[in-house]
């Protein structure tokens, strides 16, 4: 690779590795919504979990080795950001599927780049410009346009219900976690996510003794709980965590968390592909404005 292409995969990196995070949690959504009936949500975190710390933890002994003095030094801050924005975001996500419709949960996760601005500018007096402003309209414009089917006007027919409720605060503990990553220690990322499935390994545990206490507890039987947990633990829970604080590190919480905005794209994309859905104009033209509202947030 020449100097020229390597400069050049180093600037475009960032931006795919998060195109990719987001393909991956479209099709978390997707697993969570196959997973009703077949595996409950604190069974399905904590399965999600502790398979993703037991295969993470194999390949990075040595690197938790190699970074326990500063495993050590930061581990409550390691834990609560696993415990928020892994156990929290996705105990809440996998919960508000057994209660409101997928077009709601792509309202409330478009909220998510907006609470990332806001917070990145209340913590760390982070400013953005007008062209911020303009690309940040354009790809909320694209999300509308995707969960409306094209017409705006079904924005004011939506009923939020409690399910709707959780998913805001799941937008809030993500939004939380991404900020949070700028505090992030200098360590290997498989040392990294270790520490942080750790926590949210911790967090489900006490999720999952509630779920069994009150008698809802549904462990997976069929084919279709078993896929959705070894989805959730390798792809969204290692590939994408690992690609998302990659992208983050480069670009920064706020120019990162607009790519949030593709999700909905995504996952009508997958529809098409899984669901033999069709695919309808106003679906690429909400991709184009989503990709040119990126594009702007990413000029400085």
């Amino acid at each position: 690779m020449t100097d020229a292409n390597e400069k050049l995969w180093t600037n475009i990196r960032p931006h795919f590795l998060l195109v990719i995070t987001v393909m991956i949690w479209a099709g978390n959504a997707i697993a969570g919504k196959f997973a009703v009936g077949h595996i409950s949500p604190m069974v399905l975190t904590f399965s999600r979990w502790s398979l993703a710390f037991i295969i993470v933890s194999l390949f990075a002994h040595r690197q938790i080795a190699q970074d326990w003095p500063i495993i050590r030094k930061n581990l409550p801050y390691l834990l609560i950001m696993g415990t928020i924005g892994y156990s929290g975001f996705n105990l809440l996500l996998y919960s508000a599927l057994h209660f409101t419709t997928a077009i709601n949960v792509a309202i409330e996760q478009s909220a998510m780049p907006l609470m990332i601005f806001i917070g990145s500018l209340l913590l760390y007096r982070q400013t953005f410009g007008w062209l911020q402003v303009v690309g940040f309209t354009l790809t909320l414009i694209g999300v509308a346009i995707v969960i409306t089917g094209g017409d705006l006007s079904q924005l004011q027919a939506q009923i939020f219900n409690c399910g709707d409720i959780m998913m805001f605060f799941a937008a809030i503990c993500y939004s939380a976690y991404s900020i949070g990553l700028k505090q992030k220690p200098d360590m290997h990322w498989l040392s990294l996510l270790a520490a942080f499935f750790a926590g949210a390994l911790i967090a489900s545990i006490a999720a999952l003794i509630w779920e069994i206490n009150v008698g809802q507890a549904q462990f997976p039987s069929t084919t279709t709980g078993y896929a959705v947990v070894a989805f959730t633990a390798i792809f969204p829970s290692i590939v994408a965590q690992a690609c998302y604080i990659e992208g983050v590190g480069k670009l920064g919480a706020n120019a990162a968390g607009i790519y949030i905005n593709l999700l909905p794209i995504f996952a009508a994309i997958l529809a098409v592909l899984l669901l033999n859905e069709t695919l309808a104009i106003f679906h690429v033209v909400a991709l184009v404005l989503v990709i040119a509202g990126i594009t702007l947030v990413q000029r400085k």
